[in-house]
């Protein structure tokens, strides 16, 4: 499989492009080998050529983005260039179009209209999270999909429609068991776990996102139940190399979210202290549900002052010490217990 993001506004890098590795590592998990990740500006011939091109090569292209209302939403009209065939209205994603807007309080506009426009033939995918629907055709040997460029109208569809439609393209099966650790170098990890790769018959991968770093054991084999067994005995010697003390969880888990666990199994619970992080520790700590169940909250001392005000820092340790410094930190951490 191929994916495709379309806007200018990623090309320029204006907004990050966070589909890009979501699909990937989605696509993936599904047992479909992921070969090319391109990003287009809103250019009808780039956009027609790369299509043509990637279709070229994948049996799936999985494209989001250019559905909305404004002129410089053309992925339908690339589509159907690139087909040879019309636009046409789908009528019943008019009317739906029109029932969201009215919920939400608005009345449809004129440019909304054009989001019910498909290339003749396509199928329509609804989404149940937006305004814009998608669509898959079939282009050459390659089967496309349309998406909304918003992450959660896009992740909606995805699982919803094309996950299943790209089921039956699997050949052979694939199996990844994922890893988070903490404490240990990239490098470092790497080194622990030399050799497994040629003795399991698995491939490793590793991603670096502060605080811990990811490890990746995939598996593949002709059969599911092989492919599981063979990623399941790899990550059992993973485990085993580098210790329970720097594997901290695996599958979809953060670091904050292990921390809550921990905290919540030993019924304590955490108020945060913080200055030059400007509040960074308690967004990563409430970032997904649960929270509340050990978080109670924080202070942002920025100023000198707010520390004195807020958290009893004595001045006189400000400015003998200043204010980066362990006893300035641990007096800020005592004012927040």
């Amino acid at each position: 499989a191929a994916v495709l993001c379309l806007g200018t506004e990623l090309t320029r890098g204006e907004l990050v492009n966070t589909n890009a590795p979501w699909l990937s590592e989605s696509l993936t998990d599904g047992g479909i080998e992921v070969t090319a990740i391109e990003t287009v500006p809103d250019d009808r011939a780039i956009i027609i050529e790369t299509l043509r091109r990637l279709s070229a090569g994948h049996l799936a292209i999985v494209c989001t983005g250019g559905l909305g209302p404004t002129t410089d939403d053309i992925t339908s009209e690339c589509v159907a260039d690139l087909l040879g065939v019309p636009l046409e209205r789908d009528h019943a994603s008019l009317d739906t179009i029109r029932s969201q807007m009215e919920r939400f309080g608005r009345v449809m506009a004129t440019s909304n209209a054009k989001q019910a426009d498909f290339p003749r033939g396509a199928a329509v995918l609804a989404n149940a999270k937006g305004t814009a629907p998608g669509f898959s055709v079939a282009l050459g040997h390659a089967q496309a999909f349309f998406m909304p460029g918003v992450p959660r109208e896009m992740k909606t569809m995805f699982r919803e429609y094309v996950a299943p439609a790209l089921a039956p393209l699997v050949r052979g099966a694939m199996h990844q068991v994922r890893f988070k650790t903490f404490g240990m170098t990239e490098s470092g990890v790497n080194d622990k776990l030399a050799g497994i790769e040629a003795a399991f018959e698995v491939t490793l991968g590793y991603r670096a996102h502060f605080p811990e770093i990811e490890v990746k054991v995939l598996a593949r084999a002709p059969e599911g139940d092989v492919a599981r067994d063979r990623a399941r005995r790899a990550a059992d010697e993973v485990i085993s190399r580098l210790g329970s003390d720097v594997v901290y969880a695996e599958g979809d888990v953060t670091f904050a979210q292990a921390l809550g666990l921990l905290l919540v199994e030993h019924k304590q619970t955490l108020a945060v202290a913080e200055s030059c992080t400007g509040g960074a520790v308690g967004r990563l700590l409430t970032e997904r549900s649960g929270s509340s169940a050990f978080f109670l909250g924080g202070v942002i001392s920025y100023a000198n002052s707010a520390k004195q005000t807020l958290l009893g820092v004595p001045a006189a340790l400000l400015e003998e010490q200043g204010a980066v410094c362990a006893p300035v930190a641990r007096a800020m951490a005592d004012g927040a217990r």
